[in-house]
């Protein structure tokens, strides 16, 4: 069990309520086999279950281990915040199976999640928003020690940047929203890239159990008319839009 414990403090009422929905989780959670939807199956099998060793993981997580011993702590508490390797490659094998013309990502945080999000196709442009200007030095020293050329870091107002950027792209992709993990501000980014999403469009939230507000926003997401499959894996949850799809919901054990 790989709990983020910087924002789960151990011995606290919010601490065994998230224990509570992990364990409930793995109680009801399926693995693909459990799934009678063939895309749901085949993405179980062959991107989530796919836990082959990669040289990817290997040139990121050195980096991470460098990142964790740094003597500034603002850097070790920005590693801590990133996503951990096995969700952070498992970004990386969404997005290289995903047929994205460009990601977004909001929250950079140290970098090293937007970089396996961007070493999954180095031809396709990555788009991470940074709502914190001191983390644009960090990100940006670790895009360029992995030879990342290909990530266009903005800095500024989640809503503000976000928003403009739908403006300008014929369609959204696929999108990660990491930063801000609140009810209010997910369902403001959620409703506000609707307009762009299509048939192969993918969000990817994180931490939808983190707290009752975004566990309500993980429940409206779903809800949501224009969505049709969603796949719950506890620590992220996975929104597809596919119109061919009989509106289905998905635990599934990660």
């Amino acid at each position: 069990m790989q709990i983020r414990v910087f924002y789960l403090p151990i011995f606290t009422g919010m601490f065994f309520q998230f224990l509570a929905d992990y364990l409930k989780h793995r109680l009801r959670a399926k693995t693909r086999h459990g799934t009678h939807s063939p895309f749901v199956y085949r993405l179980v099998d062959e991107v989530i279950y796919d836990f082959s060793d990669k040289k990817v993981y290997k040139d990121i997580e050195q980096l991470r281990k460098k990142l964790l011993r740094d003597d500034v702590k603002f850097v070790r508490n920005l590693a801590k915040r990133t996503l951990s390797p096995r969700l952070g490659q498992l970004l990386y094998r969404l997005a290289k199976q995903h047929p994205a013309k460009k990601i977004i990502e909001l929250g950079t945080y140290s970098g090293l999640t937007t970089s396996y999000l961007a070493k999954a196709n180095e031809q396709l442009s990555v788009l991470t928003i940074a709502d914190c200007s001191e983390t644009v030095a960090v990100a940006l020293e670790n895009f360029a020690l992995l030879g990342l050329t290909h990530i266009d870091l903005r800095v500024g107002n989640f809503n503000e940047l976000f928003l403009e950027e739908l403006r300008m792209s014929p369609g959204l992709d696929f999108l990660f929203l990491s930063g801000n993990p609140t009810k209010e501000a997910i369902l403001s980014y959620f409703n506000g890239c609707l307009p762009q999403v299509h048939e192969g469009s993918l969000v990817i939230i994180d931490d939808i159990y983190k707290s009752e507000g975004m566990k309500q926003a993980w429940k409206e997401i779903k809800a949501h008319p224009q969505v049709t499959v969603t796949i719950d894996l506890f620590w992220i949850g996975l929104v597809y839009f596919k119109k061919d799809q009989v509106k289905e919901h998905f635990k599934i054990r990660f």
